[in-house]
């Protein structure tokens, strides 16, 4: 742990706050202590919700940490939070020391989860069923159209889905 902590670093976030800039390169993860975190796609007419992130939990943008290109999604604090950054160049470091960092590797895939929603025909209602079992307080922390940007529904559907709870 000693070791752990040595190669981290702690920042506190306001609101608003942008932790990942569109085309910059993600070269981080970040551990939430505190706080949450919306990763999303500037659009027209509305930007688009990529993912949600909550206090417990890492995040990073998969695609561009993976290939250490330019991020095409921004990360930005939904909340006042806390969080702790792992940079890759502090990984290999811990690495290097001992190979049971080997196995922190796995914290990379976790930006995969929404594949689930591509790689499978769910309807509202399973999309909705999904992320209450594998996020319960996604629901309690953000507002309904962001939700349902995330899940990529109309927030009229995501109402009436919602309203058979």
């Amino acid at each position: 742990m000693i070791l752990f902590e040595k190669h981290v670093t702690k920042s506190s976030l306001n609101k608003d706050d942008l932790l990942l800039k569109d085309g910059e390169v993600c070269r981080s993860v970040f551990y939430i202590l505190s706080g949450a975190f919306y990763q999303f796609q500037t659009g027209e007419p509305e930007d688009r919700i990529v993912d949600l992130h909550l206090q417990n939990e890492w995040m990073s943008n998969h695609t561009s940490l993976i290939n250490q290109s330019p991020s095409r999604t921004s990360i930005k604090a939904f909340a006042k939070s806390e969080v702790i950054e792992l940079s890759l160049d502090r990984l290999h470091e811990l690495i290097a020391t001992s190979q049971a960092f080997l196995q922190f590797g796995r914290i990379f895939d976790q930006g995969n989860t929404r594949v689930y929603f591509f790689d499978n025909s769910l309807n509202p209602t399973q999309k909705y069923n999904y992320i209450k079992e594998v996020k319960p307080l996604i629901s309690q922390t953000f507002p309904v159209k962001m939700i349902a940007s995330y899940l990529k529904i109309a927030p009229e559907t995501l109402s009436r889905v919602r309203a058979n709870y």
